[in-house]
């Protein structure tokens, strides 16, 4: 496969600018009219540390890793806008499963308005693929950080956990043999394959007035832990209050691990962790999102704390 060749690919597969695109593919740099302030964001996945390509199709790969940069904004509360692509390729890669990739990067992006402005493409000992977002916001104080928990939030998350950890398990064969109806069986294999930035609720969330939010990306047990330490106060959740995922206690079952601790430290669900002020936490059904309350802030020794005392439970972290 050629380097032309390829380019060429690439910008048959990805869809023209945006109205604030004015230069794009085909040029040395992109040029895009900026709007207030610009909220940047860098994610790269490479194989056999974030996936493994007998286990994804490669538009599932190139939706995976835009998906994850995406919820990073969705973390803070930006209106997503730009994304640019990066891909390394390992020897005898063809142009059909490159440029599948960048169908799976360009089917999330356009799902959220979002355009692929530029990229690189160059060789690399194992598939890695980097997506850069750039999301915008007219007010600095609609976007929320990690660290303005206060004590008295209440902690939140969206949607329901552990589902993309259970998926995984099973791609893996850790927990193949588990009886799960067919349905349940494809939605944790979804939850893993093509997960779903919160963008929509992240911005509901911050209209709540949330003090501070994370991605759930390591596992809610390393993420809220994040949220503690970068705020200087105690986290504390409940395992008996966290939303699980269809299948997830038959695979932590089959796997022999507590369902709530398999929950707290799988990662990858890609869903939000908010802390939000108490009179906001019952408002957020008509604000339009859906959250399940999990904890609360509390004054105490910055980090985290489960059912009442200091775990050992975490999610991801790379070795370097």
């Amino acid at each position: 496969m050629r380097e032309l060749e390829l380019i060429a690919g690439l910008e048959r597969v990805l869809a023209p600018g945006g109205p604030r695109v004015v230069r794009w593919l085909g040029d040395d740099a992109a040029v895009v009219r900026s709007r207030g302030y610009a909220v940047t964001s860098l994610d790269t996945m490479t194989e056999g540390v974030h996936f493994r390509r007998g286990q994804l199709t490669p538009a599932e790969i190139g939706g995976r890793a835009c998906a994850a940069a995406l919820s990073d904004l969705a973390a803070m509360a930006a209106e997503p806008g730009e994304a640019y692509l990066s891909l390394g390729l390992p020897a005898g890669t063809q142009v059909d499963e490159a440029t599948e990739l960048a169908t799976g990067v360009q089917g999330v992006a356009a799902r959220f308005g979002v355009t692929v402005a530029g990229g690189d493409v160059t060789a690399a000992r194992a598939l890695t693929i980097s997506v850069t977002v750039v999301g915008w916001a007219t007010d600095p104080g609609e976007l929320v950080g990690r660290d303005g928990a206060r004590p008295g939030d209440v902690v939140v998350v969206t949607g329901t956990l552990g589902g993309a950890g259970a998926g995984l398990a099973r791609l893996e064969g850790r927990a193949a043999d588990t009886t799960l109806s067919e349905p349940v069986a494809a939605e944790l294999r979804r939850r893993y394959a093509t997960p779903e930035p919160r963008l929509a609720a992240g911005r509901a969330l911050s209209t709540l007035g949330a003090t501070a939010m994370i991605d759930i990306s390591d596992g809610l047990a390393t993420d809220a832990r994040h949220l503690g330490l970068a705020g200087g106060v105690e986290i504390a959740l409940q395992s008996d209050r966290l939303p699980l995922t269809p299948g997830v206690r038959e695979v932590a079952s089959a796997l022999r691990q507590d369902p709530g601790g398999f929950a707290l430290s799988a990662g990858e669900d890609f869903e939000l962790c908010a802390c939000l002020p108490a009179a906001m936490a019952d408002r957020t059904t008509a604000a339009g999102v859906t959250v399940t309350a999990v904890g609360h802030v509390v004054a105490g020794p910055a980090g985290v704390t489960i059912d009442g005392g200091r775990s050992e439970l975490a999610g991801y972290e790379h070795s370097l």
